[in-house]
């Protein structure tokens, strides 16, 4: 990682590990970082973990470890960070995290597979994603205390109201800002 001051110059360096899938900052600036498989099973023990949180400067404040409802992380599918809050959909039973005040994890249940990305704002979640026909689809689902209830289902659409193809997804608190490649274009899905 390299950080720069407020006039574009490299400040200082640090290592967040390999195979990074997202890496997103919260309201502290902190940074959090999800990793996919290589990462998890490759030599770098900062990957193993599957999902965890820095300080800007570069020290570890947590690591994620399993809890009841969730199993070691594979590979982090998906990553969301609003405010002090992440929330994350982990492979290979993909439930919902929410890692909140403190580092305490709360865990739903979700019988959505393959979310790459998800959108959160208060009892309501839309996840997006899944394997093969289902890399656009959309699921508008409502939070229980315990589980990822889905509501309605469908498919989220390039501006020209094609199908999506390759794209680049950045997720953050009710929102979803998708850039289809190759392009310099956002389109930005606000369930807020």
């Amino acid at each position: 990682m390299r950080v720069f001051d407020a006039l574009g110059r490299p400040s200082w360096t640090f290592r967040v590990g390999d195979a990074i899938e997202h890496l997103l900052t919260d309201a502290a600036g902190d940074l959090w970082v999800g990793y996919f498989d290589e990462g998890v099973y490759g030599d770098d023990p900062l990957s193993a973990p599957g999902l965890r949180h820095w300080s800007g400067t570069g020290e570890s404040v947590w690591v994620y470890r399993p809890v009841g409802g969730a199993d070691w992380i594979s590979d982090c599918y998906a990553l969301n960070v609003s405010g002090h809050t992440a929330w994350a959909c982990t492979y290979t039973g993909f439930p919902l995290l929410e890692i909140g005040a403190g580092h305490a994890i709360r865990v739903r249940k979700n019988p959505v597979r393959g979310v790459k990305g998800l959108a959160v704002h208060g009892d309501r979640a839309v996840l997006f994603g899944g394997y093969g026909e289902d890399h656009d689809r959309l699921v508008d689902c409502r939070l229980t205390d315990t589980a990822v209830r889905p509501v309605t289902e469908g498919r989220l659409l390039g501006p020209g109201g094609g199908r999506l193809g390759r794209r680049r997804l950045v997720c953050r608190g009710p929102r979803l800002y998708v850039q289809e490649r190759p392009g310099t274009e956002w389109t930005v899905l606000d369930i807020g």
